[in-house]
């Protein structure tokens, strides 16, 4: 695939594209391992950051699904912030970002980051020429503060075509259950693809430092940008299985006597799952 930057044609990712087998099996086993991450961090007090950039419609959202899925919500949890409002304006830029860092045992994923200002802002006019410059000089301090302090920092850039940026989008247009992912702001980063480019080239010019790289996931194709990252982030962590507490079901105590309520006297939901024709899913068929 030719460097995102080009804006020339990229080859058809059909061919490569992972087998849903494959993909589904390694797939279930990677999110096992994260699931043993998440107990090494919760066990060793660590903590853990994954950022989550890239371009619209590059496949952020459907990996951060895929990494937090079987996570225990107490210990992982996403951060995804909305625009900030008058009185975060006025803050120093980085100070609504840091309430949002893990305490000891907990992971956090931002789905988009404080990177907001050296892409978007930068790009659609929202932050100053000063700030931007501002940030391009405290970024990488902001960040080896974090990693000198303990916090396991891991960016990740998910970088795609515009040919299947244009294509993701023309099929979010004809879904009804992804149409709300068409923002205004996405449209806009059609007609500026260019300008997104530059200010991602000059980004990784000032903030993929030594104490806090950046990776590049290409994510032409999903199943294998998150496969991939997935793989990559297990890879960069040193967890290692944290032995399980024996647990044993107790036995179900004889009854004493307790008589339900008769069901009349309760409003149940209607089963509407006994109007559906019956039609026998192929996997429901002994052997499917």
């Amino acid at each position: 695939m030719p460097d995102e930057d080009t804006g020339g044609e990229a080859p058809t990712t059909a061919a490569k594209r992972l087998p849903r087998k494959v993909y589904e099996r390694e797939l279930r086993r990677l999110q096992i391992e994260l699931v043993r991450l998440q107990e090494w961090v919760r066990a060793e007090g660590a903590r853990l950051v994954v950022i989550f950039e890239g371009r619209d419609a590059a496949g952020k959202g459907g990996t951060i699904k895929r990494v937090s899925e079987n996570l225990n919500p107490r210990v992982a949890r996403i951060a995804a912030l909305p625009a900030p409002n008058d009185r975060q304006r006025s803050q120093w830029y980085f100070q609504r970002y840091v309430e949002h860092l893990p305490a000891a045992g907990e992971i956090v994923l931002f789905d988009r980051s404080w990177y907001n200002r050296a892409g978007v802002e930068r790009v659609m006019g929202f932050c100053t020429p000063d700030q931007y410059r501002i940030f391009l000089r405290q970024c990488p301090i902001f960040e080896r503060l974090l990693t000198e302090d303990g916090i396991l920092l891991r960016k990740y850039w998910f970088s795609v075509s515009d040919t299947e940026q244009q294509r993701r989008f023309a099929d979010r247009l004809t879904d009804p259950m992804r149409r709300w992912k068409l923002s205004p702001m996405d449209l806009e980063s059609i007609t500026r693809w260019e300008d997104y480019s530059r200010a991602k080239d000059e980004m990784f010019v000032h903030t993929d430092i030594p104490d806090a790289p950046w990776y590049v996931v290409e994510s032409d194709d999903k199943r294998r940008a998150r496969i991939n990252m997935i793989a990559h982030l297990l890879s960069t962590v040193p967890y290692h299985a944290v032995r399980e507490p024996q647990i044993e079901l107790p036995p179900r105590p004889a009854a004493r006597g307790y008589q339900r309520p008769p069901r009349s006297e309760q409003t149940y939901v209607p089963d509407h799952a006994a109007t559906l024709t019956d039609v026998t899913d192929p996997a429901d068929r002994p052997g499917g």
